[in-house]
């Protein structure tokens, strides 16, 4: 059983769960959630890639924006399928969705800097903040017993959705004019992401010590007790 609770409060959210449970009532006996998370992890290598050549052609747009909702698919689906069939693995779903979650981000952010839309540097902060953002989630998980899967209204669903209008923006618009300077679209974006991303590690990390503090507080001694 799970030790945790799942708090998922994004836009999408409520209308995302009723859907993944009716698709997972209609798949067929022979698709499992082990193809599907499989599916997930491919198809997030195949939206790398098609970053990676965004600006070769508008197909690559399309190609990138197909690999975002098959990872979708197969992200979102594989848990509800287990829960819908009663064979949930909690700790090994748990453990794998994550391994190939920040694998998979990594070959996309890692697509984004080889596209030539994005620097390195940017690149690299970029994915160290998400990477503080989702080793405070795990900890929190195991600690607080919650795991939160968005903030700000906006959880996995969103940032598809937003990446998936970025990339068009980029290859559309691929350089922005700021103050009289010329800086990568991506790179602007990148930049207010990853600021993004700190300040929901510092909020998290500041209200989940809070309230370990307040569920583990200091002993109290008696100091004049007598002997």
């Amino acid at each position: 059983m799970e030790t945790h609770t799942r708090e998922h409060r994004s836009l999408l959210a409520n209308s995302e769960r009723r859907l993944l449970i009716a698709i997972a009532h209609r798949l067929p006996a022979w698709v499992t959630s082990d193809q599907l998370t499989l599916l997930g992890l491919l198809s997030m290598v195949a939206a790398g890639l098609a970053f990676a050549t965004l600006q070769v052609s508008g197909l690559n747009v399309a190609a990138f924006i197909v690999a975002l909702a098959a990872n979708w698919f197969g992200d979102s689906l594989d848990g509800t399928l287990a829960r819908v069939r009663c064979q949930p693995r909690p700790r090994y779903g748990y453990y794998v969705d994550h391994v190939i979650d920040l694998f998979g981000t990594a070959v996309l952010v890692g697509g984004m800097a080889a596209s030539g839309l994005m620097t390195a540097h940017v690149a690299l902060a970029l994915l160290a903040a998400y990477f503080l953002v989702s080793a405070e989630t795990f900890l929190a998980t195991h600690t607080v017993h919650v795991f939160r899967l968005s903030f700000a209204a906006i959880g996995p669903t969103e940032l598809r959705i937003l990446l998936a209008i970025g990339a068009v923006a980029v290859f559309l618009h691929p350089v922005s004019d700021i103050g009289g300077q010329r800086y990568l679209l991506l790179d602007v974006s990148g930049v207010i992401a990853a600021v993004g991303l700190v300040a929901v590690f510092l909020f998290s990390s500041l209200r989940n010590t809070r309230a370990l503090y307040r569920a583990e507080p200091l002993p109290r001694h008696d100091v004049g007790r007598a002997a």
